[in-house]
């Protein structure tokens, strides 16, 4: 008994990385052109992640891109209260100033977190969200994740995982006995 693979064979396909001569904001400048590496950043130009993380020590955390840092969370915050500090998004790489970002807030048991005043654009590579409010709740002893959406084209999407810990109360101190 035969199988069909035997027979023919599957061609095989090799993955390629994408390359790293060119960021992807500088593939195609919108008219079919590729852009040559002499006209790319130098490298004094391009902001690193330890570099950024140093300038802003304790103010800003690293999501799962490469290309975005987020401002840090509280730990555990209560429903619908303003945040101590605005919350911001830091583009490393080339984003237009007016892109829009937004961000959204789920877990396993509230999927889709209703959130105020969700959405900023972007300016000087930094989306700012003025009074960023989280009026769903995550669930005793849960937390959110948050995914952050940059509508550049292609979108590019970052998560912050176990973000923030929403309820009712806030957090607060344990009760005595």
């Amino acid at each position: 008994l035969r199988f069909l693979w035997c027979l023919f064979p599957p061609t095989t396909r090799r993955f390629t990385p994408p390359s790293t001569s060119f960021p992807c904001s500088k593939i195609g400048d919108g008219n079919g052109t590729m852009t040559t590496p002499g006209s790319l950043r130098s490298r004094q130009d391009t902001r690193n992640v330890v570099d950024v993380l140093a300038d802003h020590a304790g103010e800003l955390v690293r999501t799962d891109s490469p290309n975005f840092l987020c401002s840090v969370l509280p730990s555990h915050w209560r429903c619908n209260k303003t945040l101590p500090v605005a919350f911001k998004v830091v583009a490393l790489g080339d984003v237009p100033d007016g892109t829009l970002v937004t961000v959204m807030a789920g877990n396993d048991e509230n999927y889709s977190a209703e959130l105020r005043n969700a959405s900023a654009v972007m300016k000087n590579q930094v989306a700012r969200f003025n009074d960023l409010r989280f009026v769903g709740r995550s669930g005793r002893g849960k937390s959110f994740t948050l995914t952050i959406t940059v509508f550049t084209g292609p979108p590019q999407v970052a998560t912050y995982h176990r973000a923030i810990k929403v309820t009712v109360d806030g957090p607060r101190e344990p009760r005595s006995e």
